[in-house]
Formats: C-alpha cells, structure tokens, sequence
C-alpha cells in the first residue's frame, strides 16, 4: 500500500509549520493510521548569517506556511491532516488535493533518488538514446546530484564536449 502513497502539500498559518507537523504525527499515532500518513517534511535550506562579526549557519524554511506530507490519499486520512489546528487546506485547484509530481520532489529535495553509476572520470562510455545514439565518447565530467555527465565525442574529425543525464550513457568493456 505504501507504494500508493504520494506528497501533498498543506497550507498552514505562518508560524504554525512545526505544530502542524507535530500534530499530524500525533495523529496519525493516536489513530494507527502509520500505514495511510507516511511522513510529514518541512522544507528547510541552511542559509549563512554574520553576527557580530561572526559567521553562523541557520535553518530557514524554504516555503513558510507550507507544509508536506506523504499519505495515501483516503478519506479518513484527508480528515485527519485537514482537521488538524493550523491548515487552512491542501494545495490544489477546485477544493483537490493535488499531489506533487516525481521532478518536483526531487526539486525540493524531499526524496532522494539513489544513483549507481558503472564509470567515472576517463572512462569510455557509449549514448543509448537521443540524437546521438550509438556514439562513444570519454567522460569529461560527473555531476550525478544533477543527474548530467559530460562526454567527449569524436564528431566530424574533433572532439565535441556534450552534456547528457547519466542513464543515457552506458560503460563500455571492450570495444
């Protein structure tokens, strides 16, 4: 059933993000509900602040007055985490709960994908999609927290550095 579960965002009063998320656990424990509420994220970014001549890392929440939530989208569950003091409602249009798409949580960084990846720096690896299909190529650069690889192609007699996202491109073993 958890693979049905999705992320939604709630509003809530300014101010009110970490009561919210704490009665939302509270909750969904009280109610045995651990297997419809999964988890509830509030966004933070760390931002670095001088005081006093000092420098200090802070927390900050990235969306004030929102907040996450990964639920299976019930209607026992949507009463639970709409009645709770401090949210004004879901996001969405028409009175609908709206869940996020998998680019936007990757965007906010509430999930992260685990990434494996079978070459490095120097190694030769071969396009398996695009344009520029079938091409080998050295890889130049690896980024893989923004899922891009840059790659060398030999092209019309010179090499041509090309940006691609990591599973467009496999290790080659031999040639």
């Amino acid at each position: 059933m958890a693979d049905n579960a999705q992320w939604y965002v709630l509003h809530t009063y300014s101010g009110y993000e970490n009561t919210v998320s704490a009665s939302i656990m509270k909750a969904r424990e009280n109610r045995h509900m651990e297997d419809l509420i999964l988890a509830v994220n509030i966004p933070l970014e760390t931002v670095t602040e001088i005081e006093d001549g000092k420098t200090v890392e802070r927390e900050r929440k990235t969306f004030p007055g929102y907040v996450l939530v990964k639920m299976i989208m019930t209607n026992e569950s949507w009463q639970v985490v709409r009645n709770v003091r401090g949210v004004t409602g879901f996001v969405g249009s028409d009175g609908k709960a709206i869940p996020l798409t998998e680019d936007e949580i990757l965007a906010l960084g509430v999930e992260k994908r685990e990434i494996s990846i079978g070459f490095a720096v120097g190694d030769s690896v071969k396009v398996l999609d695009g344009p520029l299909e079938g091409y080998i190529g050295t890889v130049e650069e690896l980024e893989p927290e923004r899922n891009r690889v840059r790659v060398a192609l030999s092209m019309f007699g010179r090499e041509t550095p090309v940006d691609l996202e990591l599973d467009q491109v496999e290790a080659i073993t031999e040639f």
